[in-house]
């Protein structure tokens, strides 16, 4: 429901909540003596501090209670503190087991298979196949089932892939209990193995790699027919900031750091991600609970970077599995350009690592070292780790330190829809520069485009800001004197 609420020289329009994301949010929108937009804001404005609640835990619960951060991500959550963990008991990435290594990978590309197909086709899709000014009533996934039902339930269907592998790997569907300091406390049966490679129930990753060959298609007509409209949405100038594995390959589970400029040179030297925490810092605003971070050479005002599927193609020089891999060279061939800035880009960089995703599952389901052999390492204890990993959002950061007593003294992380933080408030504004600068009338449409922005990044506001309740998005028009002339929301 929307409502709007007559106020001194003009109106109030709230949105609540912002619609087909992961948590909730506020936008308000600044607006100059002549009408025109100066500025607006993404704000998240409730909180819940898990970097307190784990104190005083024992270090080897960290993967297990971290992930109810989320429900849609846990097993970023789960492993980047896995993996922080096994440097506390000495363990680093290249000293697990070929069962520990593989079950976690394994694990992780299941999650963001299952990810991004969530986003694209329940979420995203709405919206590019019915667009931004159809009726809320329609762009949905019900909607979705109505006008294009072989489409949703190929998108129903590799999501379950994704779900079943995390079930396989993770011993639960959400909030998993596998991984463990140095490794993981099971291997992937004989049965559980040929259950995927039939395809029992489920697409096989070789027959979902096809429908997403497919889909990647039907995204590129799309980008050619609607050039214009997404040429000029939310595009702005951009660092990028995702790790790489060797060769500067795409790289989601371990490898080390770049950051680019929107030239595409290296603002720093690729750096280990045990030195992640050296590198960032974290600035606060009033208006928000959600951070803001950047890298330490460049300070605040430079150093904030993009995240995630378009930054993860933008900064990596190549894909290591083969179909990927001649899905992106078509990708930089359409776009023109080395560094992407087109924030609807997103949605066509996240088919390419689904199939990515697609390809790799494939290999490590036939991957005979993950059906038997030692599960965990071990090492020399020491006093503080730190895990990264690349989440479907982005990049993901968790630092613990741990007392002689095995009990977390300090918790530090910074979520992938944190770094994307400076990223989502630039979109905003730009959407709404285009849509609401002068207007008498505030559509509904107007509306969705800024919510259209903000969902190219698939934010899980919930993951960054740490919250529970409910945080409305709430629109709120400006005068250049401060007061609000016009608001809306929608609840």
């Amino acid at each position: 429901m929307t409502e709007i609420i007559d106020v001194e020289r003009g109106r109030k329009i709230v949105v609540e909540p912002l619609t087909r994301v992961e948590g909730h949010g506020k936008v308000t929108i600044h607006l100059d003596r002549d009408g025109q937009v100066a500025q607006a804001r993404l704000h998240v404005v409730e909180f819940r501090g898990f970097e307190r609640f784990v104190r005083g835990r024992p270090y080897w619960e960290a993967p297990v209670l971290v992930q109810r951060l989320c429900g849609i991500c846990p097993v970023s959550h789960h492993l980047a503190a896995a993996k922080a963990i096994d440097r506390i008991v000495g363990v680093g990435p290249d000293d697990l087991t070929p069962a520990g290594a593989g079950m976690r990978r394994l694990m992780h590309h299941g999650q963001i298979f299952q990810s991004h197909a969530l986003h694209f086709f329940y979420l995203a899709a709405p919206d590019l196949l019915f667009g931004v000014d159809a009726h809320p009533a329609k762009r949905n996934i019900v909607g979705l089932l109505a006008e294009h039902r072989d489409l949703a339930l190929r998108g129903v269907a590799m999501r379950k892939l994704g779900q079943e592998l995390i079930f396989a790997t993770a011993g639960k569907r959400i909030h998993g209990i596998s991984a463990v300091p140095g490794g993981i406390h099971k291997h992937l049966t004989a049965e559980e193995r040929d259950v995927f490679l039939r395809g029992e129930g489920m697409p096989t990753p070789a027959t979902a790699a096809d429908w997403l060959c497919e889909l990647i298609d039907l995204i590129a007509d799309y980008h050619r027919a609607n050039a214009s409209w997404i040429d000029d949405f939310a595009a702005f100038p951009s660092n990028h900031l995702a790790m790489v594995g060797g060769g500067g390959a795409l790289e989601l589970y371990h490898g080390k750091l770049r950051a680019i400029g929107p030239d595409g040179r290296k603002l720093v030297d690729d750096f280990d991600t045990d030195d992640a925490f050296d590198h960032f810092g974290e600035h606060v605003e009033a208006w928000t609970w959600l951070k803001f971070p950047f890298l330490r050479a460049l300070g605040v005002d430079a150093g904030w970077s993009r995240v995630g599927p378009l930054a993860r193609l933008n900064v990596c020089d190549g894909i290591a599995t083969p179909r990927a891999q001649a899905a992106l060279e078509r990708y930089r061939t359409f776009a023109g350009e080395r560094v992407v800035q087109r924030s609807l880009f997103y949605h066509w960089a996240r088919l390419i690592e689904m199939l990515h995703c697609a390809e790799v599952i494939d290999g490590l389901l036939r991957d005979p070292a993950l059906l038997s052999g030692p599960l965990i390492a071990s090492g020399a204890r020491r006093r503080s780790g730190i895990g990264v990993l690349e989440a479907p959002r982005g990049t993901l950061l968790h630092h613990y330190v741990v007392g002689d007593d095995d009990l977390i003294e300090r918790c530090n992380l910074i979520v992938s829809t944190t770094h994307n933080n400076e990223a989502m408030n630039r979109a905003v504004t730009a959407v709404a520069r285009q849509q609401l600068a002068g207007v008498d009338v505030i559509e509904e449409s107007m509306l969705n485009a800024i919510e259209v922005a903000v969902r190219a990044y698939d934010p899980c506001l919930s993951c960054a800001t740490h919250a529970v309740g409910q945080m409305p998005l709430e629109v709120t028009l400006l005068d250049a004197a401060g007061r609000a002339i016009a608001s809306r929301v929608r609840g």
